[in-house]
């Protein structure tokens, strides 16, 4: 396929993509970054004075403050609804539903500021002062009264509500900056930086789940015990931290320049288009329209090269007899570059493969049903009572062993395996987690069937108590599913931000946060279609009130049997993807 590599042939061509592009090869001893990239200043970015883990740890600390912030306010906020606000279990999960959907949402909203307009450092700044004023009002909220007689709403309510969606709103910012920020400093035309920002991905997840694993732990005894305006100042104080640790080192950054509106771009492609309907696509890719030179007409975006492969989009850049005579070169709405119409075949090309992380996050989804596993077990270990819930802090500490651990041990097994420099490339590595996430329902659906034995030969099915089964059999499934996000929502961002074009990619990274909001959706709506399947003519059903009455291990074979066609499709879709070759 025309313009499209393989792994394997990309790191065998990488030490040739200067060459290709008219630079000589001695990259590594120029004085600019090959990547487009600029300073603070605007001026081409210095490749020994900007960028890379120096600017990187300033950025990765950021991230861990905000996911500090985020997860102390989102873990425990069923506890601050209901016993600081006296709110009721359908307006807290309410408020709860609405604060999380706005969350997910605005991420798109900024993603789209990040790389149409502001730029990815301007938006994160703004953003994070969002975040922060957010967090102000939610720990005013914990000191304000509960009622004023004269008032309607109440001012610990009023600063709350306002509180939680300033937070979402600064979150949506944050959350499709940060990874590519941070990816931008590296250099992709340099072997060397390219190799050190395959590092950068692991360590940022390693950053998001420190600071769930700081905010599930200290943070909620805090809440619990201290009080709910130590709960949510401490954090805001750390998010403080966090923005003059990110502003310390804006003159060490690389910036990407914004590229315009892409939704703008992509529907010109889609119009200029239809309206060629009926024009043959030249044979010769060369007799397309792109702009002259080597830079490209979108700001902050490389050329790419013509690709093979969904020709229709190909008439958006067919040049025709009426375009030279009504001088329609310059109206993109009748007239693309090759350039443009790239942009939309590569999110084309992407979107199968991204549709499959929707039914691989079904798997953390099912945690609310673990736990409820975990009711029903012995959770007695040496004379304490371990809660159910806790057992997620397993998924947690896992994922902060294997981020680095990926780095020294596993990438070196691998690339002896693979013969590939990188061990796994993002597909791999999406692959392999999605074994993980299989396995894990297997293990759950397993050890079910083997506490429903017990059960049964004990005589409790129709009695709700716990069975003589201890609970820390449910420590491997917890513990896969952590090993199955190390592996594929890393991969997951590094395809968002690796395959995308240049200009395009903030916009990409928000799909995953989409899909798994859409994963708990389809976990949602399957157990109420299995709930309604299973209880006609009066049956218990797979999940009852009682699950010593019910047959839980059998929604988890069918979940486990999801994964694995989930598996299949993602194995048919990555064997045909290609990856792109930047011109």
């Amino acid at each position: 396929m025309e313009g499209f590599v393989t792994e394997a042939e990309q790191d065998k061509l990488l030490p040739l993509l200067p060459l290709l592009n008219g630079v000589p090869a001695s990259l590594d001893h120029a004085p600019c970054t090959g990547d487009g990239s600029v300073d603070f200043t605007g001026a081409p970015a210095s490749r020994d004075h900007s960028g890379k883990w120096r600017a990187c740890c300033s950025i990765l600390g950021g991230e861990f403050c905000g996911a500090l912030a985020y997860y102390a306010v989102g873990t425990n906020l069923v506890s601050y609804l209901t016993k600081v606000q006296h709110q009721s279990n359908v307006e807290e999960a309410s408020r709860i539903i609405s604060w999380q959907g706005t969350c997910y949402l605005a991420s798109p909203l900024g993603a789209f500021l990040a790389d149409s307009y502001w730029g990815r450092h301007r938006t994160i700044v703004v953003s994070l002062t969002i975040f922060t004023l957010g967090m102000v009002l939610l720990t005013l909220s914990a000191e304000a009264p509960e009622s004023i007689s004269s008032m309607a709403i109440s001012p610990q309510d009023a600063l709350s509500s306002l509180g939680l969606y300033m937070s979402a709103l600064g979150l949506g910012g944050i959350w499709p900056c940060v990874p590519t920020f941070g990816a931008d400093q590296f250099d992709d035309t340099d072997a060397a930086e390219k190799a050190q920002k395959e590092l950068y991905y692991n360590w940022y997840y390693f950053a998001v789940n420190g600071g769930f694993f700081f905010a599930s732990t200290i943070m909620v005894w805090i809440q619990d015990n201290c009080g709910w305006a130590l709960g949510f100042g401490i954090p805001t104080i750390f998010l403080a931290v966090g923005i003059a640790g990110f502003l310390s080192c804006t003159r060490v950054y690389r910036y990407q320049k914004p590229g315009g509106s892409a939704l703008t771009r992509t529907c010109q492609v889609a119009v200029a288009a239809i309206r060629k309907l009926h024009v043959d696509v030249p044979i010769d890719s060369h007799l397309l329209y792109e702009t002259p030179g080597k830079e490209s007409a979108i700001a902050g975006s490389r050329k790419l090269m013509h690709s093979a492969g969904l020709t229709f989009l190909d008439r958006a850049a067919t040049v025709t007899i009426s375009d030279k005579i009504s001088g329609d070169l310059l109206n993109p709405w009748r007239l693309c570059t090759v350039t443009q119409v790239e942009e939309l075949k590569i999110l084309v090309r992407m979107l199968p493969v991204l549709a499959t992380a929707i039914i691989f996050n079904t798997a953390e989804a099912s945690f609310p049903l673990f736990v409820e596993q975990g009711t029903v077990m012995d959770n007695r270990i040496d004379g304490f009572s371990v809660p159910p819930a806790s057992l997620m802090t397993f998924n947690c500490v896992c994922i902060l062993m294997l981020a680095p651990a990926y780095n020294k041990f596993l990438m070196p097994m691998a690339s002896r395996i693979t013969g590939v420099k990188r061990g796994l490339s993002e597909l791999h590595r999406i692959g392999v987690g999605m074994v993980f996430s299989m396995l894990s329902l297997v293990l759950a659906a397993s050890v079910e069937m083997v506490r429903l034995h017990i059960t049964r030969s004990r005589g409790l099915s129709h009695r709700h108590v716990a069975v003589p089964m201890s609970i820390l059999w449910q420590v491997p499934q917890y513990f896969f599913v952590g090993v199955a996000k190390v592996f594929s929502v890393v991969g997951f961002i590094e395809f968002a931000y690796e395959q995308p074009p240049d200009a395009m990619r903030s916009m990409c990274q928000p799909c995953s946060l989409i899909m798994v909001t859409l994963g708990s959706y389809l976990v949602s709506i399957m157990l109420k279609i299995i709930s309604s399947a299973t209880t006609i003519g009066g049956k218990h059903g797979w999940i009852p009130e009682n699950l010593n009455e019910g047959h839980l291990d059998r929604f988890f074979w069918f979940m486990a049997g999801l994964q694995l066609l989930n598996l299949l499709v993602f194995v048919y879709c990555s064997a045909r993807y290609r990856r792109k070759l930047p011109n």
